[in-house]
């Protein structure tokens, strides 16, 4: 029986999964992604927990047919490796994968992408259309895009395309990104970055609220908590609405896709919150074809779901491949 690997590599868990040719998992293990004392340390944790999915699904990992890791970044496709990734400790500088990976499956067929990339191969090959021209969309502790054109999946020349998160949306600038740019939508909207925007819009405008802004571990959940109860929490709510849909007509005047689906926890715990007000202001704001803006149906498994697509079909997800 051929199988096939895939591995989930984020800033706060790794997964890997064991897979039969139909996608069907047969094994899996996770564990809370290392933060030291060098990268070396967190390929070690992927290493062992590949061993520990071979082991449930009953086989050795050198049965291997191929494998597909989606990874946080940025990435240096060539090396296949992660350089410098910016939510983990600075002393992770460097996190080899795919030489090491290769080595335990007895493969070469290895595929690397950027998480979300992974995510659209994982929406592509699981859609009832497999449509050519989709995007994936991530709204969590940062944001970011996987693109499908033309039955392409766009990776760029280093494997970082679909950093959305990083387009300039506020030219006034009145967020910094945590990257150290000015007016990115990740600034405003990702999961890391929205209580920091309501303590600096209630600083503007103070108007009374029940959240707990000064609490140090005040969070974005609190704030969608307090939706419909709270003016203030709605104010802010309202303004992400605002920016999440300039960032999604962007991706819409930039790829013209047919589907967008929106995953990430952000969107996952607050589909109404976030997926509604982005539909709503589309049509004032998009001058082309508006496509379809739906909750991802892979929930929290849409990154290693799609590394297992990548891995059978050859790092496409166009399921004529296989």
């Amino acid at each position: 029986m051929a199988v096939y690997v895939g591995v989930d590599l984020g800033a706060t868990n790794i997964r890997a999964v064991v897979a039969d040719g139909s996608a069907t998992i047969l094994g899996s293990a996770m564990t809370e992604t290392p933060r030291g004392p060098t990268g070396i340390a967190v390929t070690e944790a992927i290493l062992e927990l590949i061993r520990e999915a071979c082991g449930q699904a009953g086989v050795t990992p050198g049965t291997a047919t191929a494998c597909g890791i989606g990874s946080i970044g940025p990435l240096d496709l060539a090396a296949g490796v992660v350089e410098n990734p910016a939510n983990l400790p600075d002393r992770i500088d460097r996190i080899p994968l795919t030489g090491p990976i290769s080595k335990l499956l007895a493969t070469d067929d290895v595929y690397l992408h950027n998480d979300t990339i992974a995510g659209v191969i994982g929406e592509r090959f699981h859609s009832e259309r497999n449509p050519d021209d989709m995007v994936y969309l991530t709204i969590s502790s940062g944001i970011g895009a996987g693109v499908c054109v033309d039955g392409t999946v766009i990776a760029g020349w280093d494997g970082n395309a679909g950093e959305v998160g990083h387009m300039t949306l506020d030219p006034q600038g009145f967020m910094t990104c945590g990257c150290g740019h000015d007016g990115h939508w990740e600034a405003y909207c990702s999961g890391n970055n929205i209580p920091r925007y309501a303590e600096r819009l209630h600083a503007e405008d103070p108007i009374e609220t029940a959240l707990p802004l000064d609490d140090p571990d005040f969070s974005a959940a609190e704030l969608f908590d307090h939706a419909g109860e709270d003016e203030f929490a709605d104010h802010v709510i309202d303004q992400l609405g605002h920016w999440n849909a300039m960032g999604v007509a962007n991706i819409i005047h930039a790829y013209a896709p047919l589907v967008i689906n929106v995953g990430g926890a952000v969107a996952l715990n607050n589909p109404e919150l976030v997926l509604d007000p982005i539909r709503d202001r589309l049509d004032e704001m998009v001058m082309t074809n508006i496509p379809e803006v739906n909750l991802t149906d892979l929930g929290d498994d849409v990154v290693v779901k799609g590394a297992v697509a990548s891995a059978l079909t050859g790092g496409t997800g166009d399921r004529s491949k296989l």
